[in-house]
């Protein structure tokens, strides 16, 4: 009865949304209606006079006006593309289980399959239409039906638009499923997060519900495409009335929209309670730890590497090594352990490895806004090399920055005239500079104000705070939503169970190396992954304050702080830094797009850019960083650097909190304070304690990069 209710308040939304269509067609009859009138009255005798004849002209040239607009306005809404979610497709002989699993679902809840399986690297899982004819595939030569004629150019069957445009068929929906969920959940977990997300395609099939969300994504992309900058003078007047008219039609129908997903959700969520509802309840609480694990993987060990230009190839496979270090930190290692011989989800893929890295590959361009292949200057990285491949050389080029910077400023080499190399870069000349509070204005504030500041950032959509350590920050998922109305008026049209209660956008994580299967024992993945703790002990929620910039942890300040440094040179000298990374980051290439019509290099055939790419990164992970940060990262970076060239340290990998000193393979956790009590005070005295008593040598030059 549930289930009917649900479907019954859909489609009265549904119909409602119709009738905001409906009425907008009888505005633009309206004046046709009284012009043929006038014609009527004129052939038959009744309106005749020089005012009636003067009324039929002005009538009939603002009917045909008006039908003109219509007729423009509705092809520009039937014709334009819907937005889609930037995916990788899975076609069916790539994981013939995940389909079958899917597919059984769908019989157990009596509802339409799925018409295809992507996966995307986020912790959601919706249903996406994706029947325009911009998404779908041309027609086949021969007769052969669309699914058969597949061929080995198009696997996936998701070309862009053909010279001749197929009609619009009633397919199911696409299942998307966040790639975390296949590399974290066990098969069991995954059918049940699936199965109110599944249950949704019912009601997606009703013809009202359907036409009603065809309509407010048409309006939608109608919106997006007279929005495009870079028309012609001739052609803006005109974009700019039909995405007028766009705007006033989503406005009319948008909360009947917003209430129509409601009841669907709704719906499908009570006719999902029958299947694995016990389970479904283990893992949500999965779900948790999952999605903990996830957002500080990305933000503290995939995004330094992405800053370097190089990519994670195993994403996925990270996760489980990051979420066992979670479990045992937590102490939840018993109950983590006891999922383990269940199957994995990535089990239900033929190549698992493949996926992962077309997922990494594409989560880079989301989250950073990477190039869409390979390249010198954008390559892959497995987990193995990442110490040495992103780690050290970060480090060591944060050290050269920052002495760079010291050149600029003209502060001396050394100040010691008997050192072993003068001009050699050391971790002394960053110490004496700071630690010394000058008495009167010198030379080097006038030096820095030459320096451009950095340009504006872009808007943050994806705060990087992990829930599991900020109990007040937002989750990113609550975030999207709550700005889904500013970016798109009918967002609620492309997630069919998006407001479902058992499958509401619920974040997931994943791990699989490249053979499929979870590790048995461990934190690291089966790819090969380094030593991820550095002899933490089990109680240690301490994050790694000797990490790189990257990480964005080394200070607590925010935004617009720089000018409380109380040290007159730590100010000048993160300016100096700031700049600095503001003419590097000019100075960069342009990242390459993929041509039309063809996928990039390291991603599955198909898998083609449908959105916007001068809009990458889509969901930037932090905000920028301030030059507090700034300095305190580069100093830290330069404190690594001699401790590796001076007392044999190392660079290591920490699965959540990301690039870590090791000495004497522990992790250094207690360098940040002193850090800033260095570029804060002035105060060098607690950071040349702790190089004493690591035995690392601050007047010995570093090499760098």
């Amino acid at each position: 009865m549930g289930v009917e209710v649900g479907v019954q308040s859909a489609r009265s939304r549904a119909l409602a949304v119709l009738h905001v269509r409906s009425r907008a067609l009888a505005v633009a009859l309206l004046p046709a209606a009284f012009a043929v009138i006038l014609l009527a009255g004129g052939s038959t005798g009744h309106l005749v006079g020089r005012g009636w004849d003067l009324a039929r002209w002005v009538v009939g040239v603002v009917a045909v006006v008006v039908l003109l607009a219509a007729v423009g306005i509705g092809l520009v809404v039937a014709r334009a593309r819907p937005a889609m979610s930037p995916t990788v497709p899975i076609p069916e002989e790539s994981a013939p289980d995940l389909y079958r699993l899917v597919r059984d679902l769908a019989d157990r809840l009596d509802v339409p399959a799925p018409s295809a399986i992507a996966v995307t690297p986020d912790c959601d899982s919706w249903l996406e239409d994706r029947t325009h004819p911009a998404h779908g595939p041309p027609p086949q030569a021969h007769g052969h039906h669309a699914d058969a004629g597949r061929g080995r150019d198009d696997p996936y069957g998701l070309r862009g638009l053909a010279s001749a445009r197929p009609r619009r068929t009633a397919a199911a929906p696409v299942l998307v499923i966040g790639s975390p969920f296949l590399w974290w959940m066990r098969v069991g977990e995954l059918r049940a997060v699936l199965a109110p997300v599944v249950a949704g395609t019912g009601p997606s099939a009703h013809p009202d519900i359907a036409a009603a969300r065809r309509f407010v994504r048409g309006l939608d992309a109608a919106v997006a495409v007279t929005s495009a900058p870079g028309r012609s003078p001739l052609a803006g007047p005109v974009c700019a009335g039909v995405g007028w008219v766009a705007r006033l039609l989503l406005r009319g129908c948008r909360e009947y929209a917003a209430e129509m997903e409601r009841g669907v959700a709704a719906a499908a969520a009570e006719r999902a309670q029958a299947v694995d509802y016990g389970l479904r309840i283990v893992a949500q609480e999965q779900v948790g730890l999952a999605y903990a694990g996830w957002d500080r993987l990305l933000t503290r060990v995939a995004l330094p590497a992405w800053r370097m230009g190089r990519w994670p190839s195993r994403l996925d496979a990270g996760v489980v090594a990051a979420l066992t270090e979670l479990s045992r930190r937590d102490r939840l290692a018993e109950g983590f352990a006891s999922r383990l011989g269940e199957r994995p989800a990535c089990d239900l893929l033929e190549e698992p490895g493949v996926v992962d890295e077309a997922t990494s590959l594409l989560a880079a361009r989301l989250f950073h806004g990477g190039p869409a292949e390979h390249g010198p200057d954008w390559s892959p990285v497995d987990w193995n090399e990442y110490p040495e491949e992103v780690v050290d050389r970060k480090w060591r080029t944060d050290a050269a920055r920052l002495h760079r910077v010291l050149d600029t400023l003209g502060v001396r080499r050394s100040p010691n005239p008997r050192a072993s190399d003068p001009h050699g870069p050391t971790l002394a000349r960053v110490l004496d500079h700071l630690a010394a509070q000058p008495h009167t204005p010198t030379a080097a504030p006038q030096a820095a104000t030459t320096l451009a500041p950095p340009p504006p950032a872009p808007p943050v959509r994806y705060q990087a705070a992990s829930p599991a350590e900020d109990p007040e920050s937002t989750p990113p998922d609550a975030e999207r939503t709550a700005n889904a109305d500013s970016t798109r008026d009918a967002e609620p049209t492309t997630r069919d169970a998006e407001h479902a209660p058992d499958s509401d956008r619920t974040p997931a994580v994943g791990h699989a190396p490249a053979t499929g299967h979870a590790p048995d024992t461990g934190g690291t993945p089966d790819t090969g992954g380094t030593s991820d703790t550095g002899g933490t002990s089990d109680t240690d929620h301490t994050p790694d304050t000797g990490s790189t910039p990257d990480t964005g942890h080394a200070s607590d300040t925010a935004p617009g702080e720089d000018g409380d440094l109380a040290n007159e040179r730590s100010a000048v000298l993160a300016a100096g830094l700031s700049a600095e990374l503001a003419r590097e980051e000019a100075a960069a290439p342009e990242p390459k797009t993929a041509p039309p019509g063809a996928g990039a290099a390291g991603q599955m055939p198909g898998a083609l850019p449908l959105w916007d790419e001068g809009s990458l990164p889509l969901l930037p992970l932090q905000p920028p960083r301030t030059g507090r940060d700034l300095l305190a990262d580069h100093v830290t970076a330069m404190v690594c650097c001699a401790a590796m060239d001076t007392a044999g340290a190392t660079p290591g990998l920490d699965w959540l909190d990301g690039p870590s000193l090791l000495i004497n393979g522990e992790r250094a956790v207690d360098l940040g304070a002193k850090v800033r009590a260095l570029i804060e005070e002035g105060d060098p005295v607690p950071l040349r304690t702790w190089l004493v008593d690591s035995g690392i040598r601050p007047e010995k030059p570093v090499r760098l990069v």
